[in-house]
């Protein structure tokens, strides 16, 4: 049995034929029919806000974002980090610049921001990678000392919360991942959130092709997303806290097994965090360690992912000369062990067990 870093989560049969039939029924597809408004609404009741969208896909979220804001010039952002982070930047124009990231939580060292900043910035772009929180408080001051707007890539916050409030809620905009892969998923969707008004109108309107019916307001894309897409995560919603539950139990027990004398994990101490669980990454020693485990794992048909990989300032279209010696270590010796809710616990043993077995020999 092949054991993948993630296996996406699918609600009973049952619950998602029923939103089938009622598609049957009206034969709306697409163009925010009637469950995709449901389930925006089911989305604004659970994050507490109700200037949000549901959009295509994660990637197109953060490419509206940076337009409704009008961003030019210099974003300062994240090595470390999906690709679409970067290369969203690079497609609306303007020009990433890579502040080097913490060793502990392996977020966006928020002391190197300010030494980037200058006449070009025009915004900061960090991401709460794997869920765990960027330190939103320095971020924020720097965004008021400098009038800059922070946008958060939170493609893994999802059901993360920092102070009794939504990780999604802190920044100008904040940018979401529906993704299969993620812990709550729509197969493929994305969503963007923020605080104003204005804002929030160029977003609709840039989601929709930049006209309301007959009016034509502003240039747009089609970032829609389908009532297939919204069936599903309506049929999933209802198992959101249930599986972060079975998360943490998976997550618990690698903690209690896992070497940590050989081994690093990303953490995060902040009080007030309750986390998702999204993923498990460990930090080799080095990467000749960090390839043992992978080949080590593949024998047995279990297969980690170095995530992330490369350092973002590494790609030769970022044309980047910042430096990031920490990011650059970090995903050479990174991997993503397997880690979903279905995982049964003797699968967690023995990938423990096989760790170990690498990195103390």
């Amino acid at each position: 049995m092949r054991i993948n870093v993630v296996k996406s989560f699918l609600p009973p049969k049952e619950d998602y034929n029923k939103y089938l039939d009622q598609i049957w029924d009206s034969h709306w597809l697409t163009n925010n029919g009637p469950l995709l408004l449901e389930l925006e609404k089911e989305l604004k009741n659970y994050l507490k806000s109700d200037k949000l969208l549901f959009l295509a896909n994660g990637t197109v979220a953060l490419q509206l974002a940076i337009k409704s804001l009008g961003l030019k010039g210099e974003i300062i952002t994240t090595p470390y980090s999906y690709c679409a982070t970067t290369t969203s930047i690079i497609w609306e124009n303007c020009i990433p610049r890579f502040a080097d990231i913490s060793p502990d939580n392996l977020n966006i060292n928020p002391d190197l921001i300010e030494g980037l900043i200058n006449e070009n910035t025009s915004a900061i772009l960090a991401t709460h990678v794997y869920g765990l929180p960027c330190d939103v408080d320095q971020i924020e001051s720097l965004s008021k000392k400098y009038n800059i707007p922070v946008i958060y890539d939170a493609a893994h916050a999802f059901g993360v919360s920092l102070n009794n409030r939504s990780l999604l809620d802190y920044g100008d905009i904040s940018t979401c991942s529906f993704h299969a892969t993620k812990v709550f998923h729509t197969t493929e969707g994305g969503l963007v959130l923020c605080h104003d008004d204005k804002i929030f109108d160029k977003l609709s309107l840039y989601r929709s092709f930049g006209h309301v019916n007959d009016n034509y307001y502003d240039i747009g894309i089609n970032a829609k997303n389908s009532e297939f897409h919204a069936a599903m995560g309506l049929a999933n919603l209802p198992y959101l806290n249930s599986n972060i539950a079975k998360r943490k139990i998976v997550s618990e027990r690698y903690d209690n097994l896992l070497n940590f004398n050989h081994i690093q994990k990303p953490f995060n101490n902040l009080s007030g965090l309750i986390y998702n669980y999204a993923y498990y990454p460990i930090i080799l020693e080095n990467a000749s360690v960090c390839n043992q485990v992978i080949e080590a794992l593949n024998k047995e048909d279990i297969f980690p992912r170095r995530y992330f990989y490369p350092s973002l300032n590494t790609l030769n279209y970022s044309k980047s000369t910042d430096s990031c010696p920490i990011s650059e270590s970090i995903v050479h010796r990174v991997l993503s062990i397997p880690l979903y809710p279905e995982l049964e616990l003797m699968i967690v043993d023995k990938i423990a067990e096989i760790i170990n077995q690498v990195v103390v020999h």
